[in-house]
């Protein structure tokens, strides 16, 4: 079966920096990705718009309410059972504390040196960059 043809699994990402242009980051604690470091997101459930889930996703993994902007980009990425549709959304915290929950095992603001050292899932520095959305600092 051609990736085409796969079924599609809808999912979100929030992209979120900080005031001093430091970038929201997770490291996973479940497969796929586990160990590596992304964006905080994760499935729509039925019956959820994209706006739903990401306020959803990153208040579970890591403890913060936000607002959800623009639709930044979209990726895809094998599943082991079709194809992860993942839609990257510009969002901004409103409130909350900095902490790792849900399939989360740390999260971090990483500035440019931070994100240079950490073990990140694939593509993600490359698709950051051509969004233009990597840290600022």
């Amino acid at each position: 079966m051609t990736a085409e043809r796969e079924p599609r699994i809808r999912c979100v990402g929030g992209i979120v920096h900080d005031s001093n242009g430091r970038l929201l980051l997770v490291r996973r604690s479940n497969p796929p990705g586990e160990g590596l470091w992304s964006l905080p997101g994760g499935r729509v459930e039925p019956g959820e718009t994209d706006e739903t889930a990401i306020m959803r996703e990153l208040e579970e993994e890591t403890g913060l309410s936000v607002t959800v902007g623009v639709l930044v980009g979209t990726v895809t990425r094998t599943a082991p059972r079709g194809v992860y549709e993942i839609h990257d959304y510009a969002c901004q915290v409103r409130s909350g504390v900095l902490r790792a929950g849900d399939d989360a095992s740390d999260a971090c603001w990483a500035d440019a040196a931070i994100l240079a050292t950490l073990p990140l899932a694939e593509m993600l520095l490359d698709t950051l960059g051509e969004w233009d959305q990597l840290p600022r600092t």
